[in-house]
């Protein structure tokens, strides 16, 4: 295909102290806790609401810890308990692969609500396009509105993309999929399945509708795991392998097949197990566990993560478990041995977080710098929430000492770790260790 090139003048539309993009959890958590500290915000979101993954995606769970994870999410946890839409707290340690579950639709409010109240310039149904860098310093994000293309200036920009699209485009160093082959920690989708009254037939859908093959036993099944949704409906989680979350044309295909798989599953329980369930509805994104990530200032390893490492800039605090299925099938199978999958509590550097070469852009969220196994561990959204509010401390200092991120990280992670401690986050390994 031809290369063209293309030019067009466009508007500075917006002026902010911080841009963030992706509101998910990791981006509410910057941009919340830039607005608590005064500086002007503008977050931008693709989708029609916020949330991510925990929303879009159908998650229903809060893994990890869910106190002591900074004021920012202290509020999120108490709005969802004032509207009865999360289940009485448990501590993390006591557990083992366990979410705090939520009602997800619930959730989208809360978010609503909380970004307006710190005044943020939230623009939903928005896409990041470009950055425009000079040297070591992002000048302008170029971004697309339902009214057409227009820039961004402000002094920091904050990747939560997920995907690290801001890194990409600014030509960061990154890494995806494992060493050996590439291959990415498989997607899940998520689909809602409904009770039929009583007397009454559920709706079909026969294999056939789609041309695959009727699944005959339980043997057969992909990987699929339930949760309840209110007094008639259920949520059905299906892996999904093989698929490079990267790439649009490998994505929609990845979207195809578990709207199919999901199908074919109730087909399943509907002929074999004579459930009388039928389609309530699907979420409206896949849910994706890796994305592309930054190689950045530090490359957090799965040893790390075993040893239990502490550093003198260490943000947050990671204890989920490894929780890193195999991409190669679509069953319930991990890449490591059971075993070997609970890890003690660890740091996350702010290292972690600052891209190489690059003065005013860092990350939050499942597109740091870290290897596959390691960001197993480390994507929940309790610790992206952390890992969110810790940035935006960072560039607070960065902003008052008038330094770049490295050099807070390497000349005032103690007075990085106070304010971090001050928010409400926990640092203290002890707190996350099972009693």
């Amino acid at each position: 295909m031809a290369d063209i090139s293309y030019t067009k003048k466009i508007k500075i539309k917006y002026k902010a102290d911080l841009a963030v993009f992706g509101g998910g959890i990791a981006g509410i958590g910057t941009a919340c806790a830039a607005a608590k500290k005064g500086y002007t915000v503008v977050l931008v979101e693709r989708l029609g609401w916020l949330g991510g993954n925990g929303t879009s995606g159908g998650v229903r769970g809060f893994c990890g810890e869910t106190s002591k994870q900074g004021k920012i999410f202290d509020e999120i946890i108490e709005h969802l308990e004032n509207l009865e839409a999360i289940e009485p707290h448990f501590y993390a340690r006591d557990v083992f692969f366990k979410g705090r579950k939520y009602e997800h639709q619930y959730l989208v409010v809360v978010l609503d609500k909380i970004v307006q109240k710190y005044n943020i310039k939230l623009l939903i149904h928005t896409r990041f396009i470009d950055v425009i860098r000079k040297n070591r310093t992002i000048e302008y994000a170029i971004i697309a509105e339902q009214e057409g293309i227009c820039g961004i200036k402000a002094k920091y920009y904050v990747d939560c993309t997920g995907e690290a699209c801001c890194c990409q485009s600014a030509g960061c160093e990154m890494v995806k999929g494992r060493e050996e082959d590439g291959l990415q920690l498989p997607m899940s989708v998520i689909g809602f399945y409904r009770r039929t009254p009583l007397f009454k037939k559920p709706r079909s859908v026969s294999d056939s509708y789609f041309n695959r093959n009727p699944i005959h036993n339980a043997s057969d099944k992909p990987m699929t795991s339930f949760n309840s949704c209110g007094k008639y409906s259920k949520g059905v989680k299906i892996k999904i392998p093989k698929f490079d979350s990267t790439i649009s044309n490998d994505l929609t295909q990845a979207e195809i097949e578990g709207r199919s798989e999901l199908m074919r599953v109730l087909h399943y329980y509907q002929k074999k197990k004579y459930k009388k369930w039928e389609l309530d509805h699907l979420s409206p994104i896949i849910g994706i566990r890796e994305g592309s990530r930054i190689k950045g200032e530090y490359y957090l390893k799965v040893d790390d993560c075993r040893k239990g490492r502490s550093f003198k800039d260490g943000i947050a605090v990671g204890h989920y478990p490894l929780d890193a299925h195999d991409p190669t099938d679509n069953k319930r199978t991990y890449i490591l041995d059971k075993k070997e999958l609970r890890v003690p509590p660890y740091d996350i550097p702010f290292r972690s977080l600052i891209p190489k070469n690059i003065d005013n852009l860092l990350v939050a969220g499942r597109n740091l710098s870290a290897d596959q196994l390691a960001l197993s561990s480390a994507r929940v959204m309790t610790t992206c929430c952390s890992m969110g509010q810790a940035v935006a401390l960072g560039i607070d200092l960065c902003l008052k000492y008038e330094m770049n991120p490295i050099e807070i990280a390497t000349y005032k992670p103690e007075e990085l770790q106070k304010s971090v401690k001050e928010s409400g986050i926990c640092l203290d390994h002890e707190f996350y260790k099972p009693r």
